[in-house]
């Protein structure tokens, strides 16, 4: 099966005013954001990725822009399942101002629990952005066969729930998992179970490149770390 490239938005406006953004339209990059969108087709360099799959919002198509600049013949794909949390009311709202609402002690210590007022629920957020990635799981393998790579722009809250669910992690314990803007979280789902290879990355990546086949000795051609068992990237270690 796929092994599926999670990309966090770049840094944007919200994030540096402090304000929970949800899909309020016209969130896009600030100016750090808009470099590590620009340094993102340095460090995915190599990578033959099978496509593109954003969300809808402004700041993720606009941190992909680059990369599909650079790789005009990439297919890219907007998938409205790994959108933003809808924070209803709340959106658009200072953090620090969200902090004393009762809610918030939900929000962080029992998030199976929490709905937001005249929005969704995490529960509902965490359904919606793993069935997406398992429909274009089964989407790039059968077009691309199953040592495909794919990336896919989304947000916070929607990369750790698929985090969560690729661990086996109950989402009441999703809030331990972090994933910085324009980080870089890898997940090689195979048939037995998925294996998370990177997670909030910023470094390299050339390693997660598909294995070329070979005759070893030992019977082992064309087969791949995953397949023995062992995470592709890093030995276990």
């Amino acid at each position: 099966m796929p092994t599926l490239i999670l990309v966090r938005h770049g840094r944007s406006t919200a994030n540096t005013s402090g304000v929970l953004a949800g899909r309020t339209p016209g969130v896009a990059l600030d100016e750090h954001g808009q470099e590590q969108a620009a340094a993102l087709p340095a460090r995915l360099d190599g990578l033959p990725l099978a496509a593109a799959v954003s969300s809808p919002l402004q700041r993720c198509q606009e941190t992909l822009a680059p990369l599909l600049r650079t790789r005009p013949d990439l297919p890219a794909h907007t998938e409205e399942r790994i959108t933003e949390c809808d924070y209803g009311e709340w959106s658009g709202r200072k953090l620090a101002e969200l902090n004393d609402e009762p809610l918030m002690t939900t929000v962080q210590q029992h998030p199976s629990a929490a709905a937001f007022p005249g929005g969704e629920s995490l529960r509902a957020m965490q359904n919606r952005s793993v069935e997406a990635v398992r429909d274009w799981n089964a989407r790039i393998e059968a077009e691309h066969g199953p040592d495909a790579l794919y990336l896919m722009c989304a947000h916070g809250d929607i990369i750790k729930s698929v985090v969560a669910d690729a661990l086996g992690m109950h989402l009441d314990l999703f809030q331990r998992i972090s994933a910085g803007p324009c980080s870089l979280t890898v997940i090689a789902y195979t048939p037995l179970r998925p294996f998370l290879l990177r997670l909030g990355d910023t470094g390299e990546l050339r390693s997660l490149a598909p294995p070329v086949e070979r005759g070893d000795a030992d019977g082992t051609a064309g087969t791949t770390d995953a397949e023995r068992g062992t995470a592709a990237v890093g030995g276990g270690a």
